[in-house]
């Protein structure tokens, strides 16, 4: 029968001590770095910028670029920033509305940088679906001075503020919707949307957006680390 060597209680508490300190330095050394760059210079920078506050501390950093730049033109933005960065990106993603471009060129965005690693967080739309969506579910496609216009509205009757009034380039649409609104069931609503559409013609696909998913992934980054650890 083998032999059975008994620790002593004292060095058994230091062997303990260490694993757990070895265990924490793992955990701490575990960062999901994310690169989100931005169709617009304001509204969507500002937006994840107030976000990044509210994100699990330690093992998730993002930088946050307002391109100015659209559909095409901004994938190869984002694949030029890839493959020119030191830093090893985890995530990487493109935030860009449909509005009139030409649907070629927004399907054809899309379809470039799901061929380069790029995740797209496109609306169609335009990006203040996603904000509306914290209110109520709309099934029906608008342009981007009508999600304005309902927008306001919700936030005039949840905040009862009659003079509420939704600003592009606002730098506090996210506590706005923080405190008045419903992340959670905007991630529900917008989940809902994405799945009434099954084809690749994307500019079809309105109302859609898919704001959600990278949000989902900032607040839940160990999902990221893990998804990367079983790759």
């Amino acid at each position: 029968m083998a032999r059975v060597t008994k620790i002593d209680n004292a060095i058994k508490k230091r062997l303990e001590r260490s694993e757990g300190r070895k265990r924490a330095v793992d955990v701490r050394e575990k960062v999901a770095y994310f690169l989100i760059i931005c169709e617009g210079s304001k509204t969507e920078p500002n937006y994840f910028l107030e976000l990044e506050k509210d994100l699990p501390k330690g093992i998730v950093k993002i930088e946050i670029e307002g391109s100015g730049l659209n559909t095409i033109s901004l994938v190869d933005h984002a694949i030029k920033a890839r493959d020119t960065s030191i830093r090893k990106y985890d995530r990487i993603w493109v935030i860009f509305d449909k509005d009139d471009f030409p649907d070629e060129n927004f399907n054809t965005a899309i379809y470039k940088a799901l061929g380069n690693g790029i995740s797209c967080a496109w609306s169609n739309e335009a990006f203040e679906l996603w904000f509306l969506l914290h209110f109520q579910y709309i099934n029906v496609g608008m342009g981007r001075e009508q999600y304005k216009e309902f927008l306001e509205n919700e936030v005039r009757k949840a905040s009862k503020n009659p003079n509420y009034t939704y600003t592009k380039n606002s730098t506090d649409t996210y506590s706005v919707l923080k405190q008045y609104g419903n992340q959670a069931q905007a991630i529900k609503w917008a989940s809902k949307l994405l799945s009434n559409y099954s084809n690749e013609k994307y500019a079809t696909h309105n109302p859609c957006t898919l704001v959600h998913i990278v949000i989902d992934e900032l607040m839940n980054p160990h999902k990221v680390l893990q998804n990367l650890h079983e790759d």
